[in-house]
């Protein structure tokens, strides 16, 4: 069983859905702790309700960032995490937490990296008028959404889109592709090739998860 810690800033919709999927036996995983460097986020909630420690650790109680994030690693370290999951983290992760878990920090994304890094990703790509958008999941590397991909799926973006209106769109996928990339790393089906993650059997995952577009 893969021992995970989530990291989030705000709502938690990404965590919730990462629970369930653990709930339902999709995938073969605990979750040791919720960190959140926002005393304020409703994921603290929902980790209440899921008998998972939530644990709030805000920047601006430290000397600096590369002592939070010598924190941060050390409370992963101490519950036996296995894989860190940024589910909406509002904050660029620091080098002493990616020096320990290389290779083995999640995020996600919404839009289709390398398009749009950043925050706003949803914004950018609306008010660039793109036709296809979507989101990502990458492994975490010290510059800005530019970690290896892992996966990735695809919705139609209109004319007329809002930020909200794309936003929503896309959040139902990330609610998908997030519990599926967990998945993969806990049956060992993720490895890293320079730039590119291979997928063991990663054909029939690619076209699951980035079926024919409706347009």
């Amino acid at each position: 069983m893969l021992t995970l810690g989530v990291l989030a800033s705000g709502g938690g919709t990404n965590f919730q859905a990462i629970i369930n999927a653990i709930d339902s036996g999709y995938i073969n995983a605990r979750i040791a702790v919720l960190i959140t460097d926002n005393p304020d986020s409703y994921a603290i909630e929902r980790s209440k309700k899921h008998n998972i420690e939530p644990l709030i650790l805000r920047p601006k109680d430290f000397a600096g960032k590369d002592t939070y994030y010598f924190h941060v690693a050390g409370e992963l370290n101490k519950r036996g995490v296995e894989l860190v999951i940024l589910a909406g983290f509002m904050r660029v992760v620091g080098k002493a937490l990616i020096d320990q878990y290389r290779n083995r920090i999640m995020n996600i994304h919404p839009a289709l990296l390398p398009s749009f890094p950043g925050l706003h990703g949803q914004k950018q790509a609306a008010d660039y008028g793109v036709k296809i958008s979507g989101c990502t999941v990458h492994f975490v590397d010290e510059g800005m959404d530019t970690g290896p991909i892992i996966i990735q799926a695809a919705v139609p973006a209109y004319h007329d889109d809002t930020e909200e209106s794309l936003g929503q769109r896309i959040l139902k996928q990330e609610h998908k592709i997030f519990p599926h990339a967990i998945r993969l790393y806990s049956e060992g089906r993720l490895s890293i090739d320079g730039r590119k993650v291979i997928i063991k059997g990663g054909r029939e995952d690619s076209e699951i998860m980035n079926p024919p577009l409706m347009l």
